[in-house]
Parts: structure tokens; C-alpha cells; sequence
């Protein structure tokens, strides 16, 4: 068995929903969104074993965002090769750890990627409200699916498209999303 899973997905398809789900009893869970671990491993990614090891020998270990602490992936091999440690990475960014130059475990990993819901995994499938707001679980299942895709899309651009200098003006290319009414 891979000692390594990358699980990438865009923001909001549920990769931390459904691991936590799936594995809240049986993963040993590090959330880098929160800061308690994305201040302490940024600046001493060595503290992940010390982490990792003080609630006992686990036999997953889940870390959550990875790419906000790429430097965490040479711990990740580390921990691999001395303690036969098992990891699932989770990511919104691939390509944020590739461009990164960072150890991407090659050879050792295997990559999963998890897309927007489809018409299978949705209760009453509604066509029209999929062709207009998308597969994303946090709009398609929204009260407020038009209000959730705007700042989601607003959100997307500025933060992962524009601070990544894919696109140098959004405002030309947030266009695409502005309903006529």
C-alpha cells in the first residue's frame, strides 16, 4: 500500500467534509487552515513529528491545505522512510506545490483528484439550477446559490488567479460572471 495520497480538488468541493467523514475516527487530522498548526509548522516544519507522535503511533495522518506549508512535504518523506508514517495531503493547489519546486514525492505518492458533485450524488437533480450555479456543493446546495457563486468566483480570482499573477486584470476576466438582468 502508498504511504503517500495527494487528494486535490478546487476550494469547496468537500475534500475536508468528506474526509472527516470518512475518517474522523481513524486519522490523525492537521488542519492548516487553522492557525495554530499553520503558524507553529510554517516556521518549524521539524515540529510535525513532535505533533504527529504526542497522541500516540498513528496509523494515518491527515494534513489538510498542504500547500499553505510546502516546506511540510520534506517532514512528510522524512517521516516515511524512519517511521513508515501513512499520509493523505489534501490541496487546493497543485500547481501552487509544483511551481513551488518543493519534494513532490515522486515515486511515492499517489494522486486523486475530487471534482463538483454530479447529477448521481444529488437528491431531487435540478438540470437548470446545475447548468446555472455548478456542481460545487457549497452553491449547488445553497439557499442562496447566486450569492454563494459570487463570492466564490470573487474569492477564486483574487485570491488564487490574480496573488498567483495568472491574470494581471480581473476585472476584464470576472466578466464571464455578470448575469444580465
Amino acid at each position: 500500500m502508498k504511504k503517500i495520497i495527494f487528494l486535490f480538488g478546487s476550494r469547496s468541493t468537500g475534500k475536508s467534509s468528506l474526509i472527516k467523514a470518512q475518517l474522523s475516527d481513524s486519522a490523525h487530522y492537521i488542519d492548516l487552515l487553522g492557525s495554530e498548526y499553520y503558524l507553529r509548522l510554517r516556521t518549524t516544519p521539524q515540529e510535525l513529528e513532535q505533533i504527529i507522535f504526542a497522541h500516540g503511533d498513528p496509523t494515518l495522518v491527515v494534513i489538510d491545505e498542504i500547500q499553505r506549508v510546502p516546506m511540510l512535504l520534506n517532514e512528510v518523506h522524512r517521516l516515511i522512510a524512519n517511521h513508515k508514517v501513512r499520509f493523505l495531503l489534501t490541496g487546493s493547489s497543485a500547481w501552487k506545490l509544483k511551481k513551488t519546486e518543493i519534494n513532490l514525492l515522486a515515486g511515492r505518492a499517489w494522486t486523486a483528484e475530487l471534482f463538483p458533485l454530479c447529477y448521481h450524488e444529488i437528491p431531487d437533480f435540478n438540470l437548470a439550477r446545475y447548468l446555472q450555479f455548478g456542481g460545487l456543493p457549497t452553491v449547488y446546495l445553497s439557499d442562496f446559490p447566486e450569492e454563494e457563486l459570487g463570492a466564490y468566483i470573487g474569492t477564486y480570482l483574487r485570491e488564487e488567479i490574480q496573488a498567483e499573477a495568472v491574470v494581471r486584470k480581473i476585472p476584464a476576466s470576472f466578466n464571464f460572471y455578470k448575469r444580465p438582468h
